[in-house]
């Protein structure tokens, strides 16, 4: 069975797992992300795949930032600063010589879905990963859109209140739509103040139906509706999957349809047209970057082929 090497980048854990061509991981593991600079970070991807030379047919990786999949180049690495310009067919692929993919890491997560998830089969489709801000890939006609820039999917820069100003965060869907900023409201105003980031806390207080934990939640399933909305303004898709560690919340889930039911129904002009979308968890969780990093690998090796 041919197996592939995949990589997930992240600002805190360097994800990497052997996996073959039908999905299944034979190997998985993770390290601290090595951030003090670019030498020692490629010194981390080469003590893994000297480890696995031999084994693999292709080197899959998914990253922050902006990422040129024609040319195999990450720009603006997100925490990561010194990725911006780093070549992986120059680097990776020059070391191991094996064909090379780097996906950004929104629709990593949404090729994963496409590939063995809740996006499979879907002609027009969107996933969203709710996390710090608002990672996104949209699907179109079977295929994930990247755009003339590679910029289509970076949905937290939505503007969604320009009245705050542009260069104030809080116009943007990466902020009102924030995982992380809705759970650390919601402790404070529980009195968590110091564990803001308790998320198990945050649903164990809105499964109680306590009116402080609520008010807020429902104010940000309402921000998540919205943008759901104007994405299907654009693209009518068949169908939303919602990723991000809270997605495996049930409550965020029936929390996002209600509110897109109740802004359809208060809105006669665009309820009368628009058709609320499915919303779905997604399936992978944690190794979504994982799977979806190989399969843009797949997809490079078939349209080659």
């Amino acid at each position: 069975m041919t197996q592939y090497l995949a990589f997930d980048i992240g600002g805190t854990n360097l994800k990497y797992a052997l996996i073959d061509e039908k999905g299944q991981i034979s190997e998985k593991k993770r390290i601290k992300t090595s951030n003090e600079s670019l030498d020692s970070f490629m010194d981390s991807l080469y003590i893994v795949g000297d480890k696995y030379e031999g084994k693999f047919e292709g080197i899959a990786v998914c990253a922050p930032g902006k990422i040129d999949t024609e040319h195999k180049t990450i720009y603006f690495g997100g925490a990561l600063s010194f990725l911006d310009g780093l070549n992986l067919e120059k680097t990776l692929g020059k070391r191991y010589r094996v064909p090379i993919a780097v996906e950004n890491d929104g629709k990593a997560a949404t090729l994963s879905e496409q590939w063995l998830g809740e996006l499979r089969g879907v002609d027009d489709g969107v996933a969203l990963t709710l996390g710090t801000g608002v990672g996104g890939g949209i699907v179109v006609n079977h295929r994930v859109v990247h755009g003339w820039t590679f910029q289509a999917g970076e949905l937290s820069w939505m503007i969604i209140n320009s009245g705050l100003g542009t260069q104030n965060v809080a116009a943007y869907t990466g902020y009102s739509c924030s995982a992380v900023n809705m759970i650390r409201k919601i402790n404070l105003a529980l009195g968590n103040v110091n564990d803001l980031d308790n998320g198990r806390a945050v649903f164990e207080a809105i499964d109680k139906g306590d009116l402080r934990a609520t008010a807020i939640f429902n104010r940000y399933c309402r921000s998540v509706a919205i943008m759901i909305i104007n994405i299907q303004t654009v693209i009518n898709a068949s169908k939303f999957v919602i990723g991000g560690g809270i997605s495996a919340q049930p409550a965020l889930i029936s929390g996002i349809d209600d509110q897109l039911h109740k802004i359809l129904a208060n809105n006669p002009m665009i309820g009368k047209q628009m058709i609320v979308p499915p919303v779905v968890a997604a399936k992978h969780g944690n190794d979504s970057n994982l799977y979806g990093a190989l399969y843009a690998l797949l997809l490079e090796l078939k349209y080659k082929n």
